[in-house]
């Protein structure tokens, strides 16, 4: 019986230094990108440099709703118009229930929602689910399976009840090498290796994986209204087509807690929201982003004095 060690590899600062601390180490694995489809570009471009620095290979895989979707459409066709849903509702959803391909999208369509943080569906479905059904599943026929993880105690008090190993049974154990790691262990050993940390980074991005996470934060959201109008226009036609798969005919990709009057908001309300202060009541003059103040815009001081 064999044991296959598997990464899970984000291009974020902390899967980085995992894959790093595992070359160090001398151990066999493969590495792993779950594409959720929701992904800055800079992440695609940020993983062959990595293949290419460390000649690591990377593997990609990606959740397929095709059949949920395929599902709901019958689903959308006999129960809504059963439970009375009008017509013109139905008529919507069956004009966008076809699976795009895009996995976070796709997610979306099937599910007539979004993701929140009190249903935070989008990590299992488009993260665990696909690693464990393409890669875990299949390496454990031939044996046992270390699945590491680059999280971090310090990075959410619900990270901190973890331990270093967790055994699954069925000989899968959930390994975490750098829990008790802090963020300064992390760049050093970029450092170390001369692996530059992914540039988002440097754009004012605290987390590095979904462009916008549902959990970014208001600096952050800021930033991106800021730096990378074409996201926030991805995300505006989002909302139209997930909104039109709904029953409820709408659907906006931030919970309403996100907006100042705590209502139900679309994108671009949010995007405004962010760039004010004192409650969302004016528009902030002198906290402008990085960007255009020439100042540092890494959260963890990368920057060396420029603009970015």
């Amino acid at each position: 019986m064999s044991n296959t060690n598997i990464l899970s590899i984000s291009g974020g600062k902390d899967s980085t230094a995992m894959l790093l601390l595992a070359l160090e180490r001398g151990v066999a694995f493969r590495a792993v990108f779950a594409d959720t489809g929701n992904e800055h570009q800079a992440v695609y471009d940020y993983l062959p440099y990595l293949e290419q620095q460390t000649g690591v290979k990377i593997e990609h895989v990606k959740a397929d709703f095709t059949a949920e979707i395929s599902r709901k459409r019958d689903y959308a066709q006999t129960v809504w118009q059963e439970e009375g849903i009008a017509a013109s509702i139905i008529a919507d959803a069956l004009s966008v229930l076809y699976p795009t391909g895009n996995p976070f999208l796709d997610l979306c369509l099937w599910k007539g929602r979004f993701p929140s943080r009190m249903a935070q569906f989008c990590t299992e479905e488009l993260k665990r689910n696909p690693v464990l059904e393409q890669v875990i599943l299949p390496a454990l026929e031939n044996g046992t399976v270390e699945s590491w993880q680059g999280v971090r105690a310090d990075e959410s008090a619900k990270r901190a009840k973890y331990t270093e190993r967790t055994d699954q049974g069925g000989g899968l154990t959930i390994y975490r090498p750098i829990l008790t790691w802090t963020v300064q262990d992390v760049f050093a050993i970029h450092r170390k290796h001369g692996i530059q940390p992914n540039p988002l980074y440097l754009q004012g991005m605290g987390r590095v994986g979904c462009m916008p996470c549902i959990n970014a934060g208001k600096a952050e959201l800021a930033e991106i209204a800021q730096r990378f109008p074409a996201e926030v226009a991805r995300i505006r036609e989002w909302e139209r087509l997930v909104g039109m798969a709904s029953k409820r005919g709408a659907s906006t990709f931030f919970a309403p807690d996100k907006d100042s009057q705590n209502h139900v908001a679309g994108i671009d309300t949010v995007m405004q929201w962010a760039k004010t202060e004192r409650g969302g009541k004016v528009y902030s003059l002198f906290s402008q982003p990085a960007m255009y103040t020439g100042g540092c815009a890494s959260a963890y001081g990368l920057c060396d004095g420029g603009t970015v």
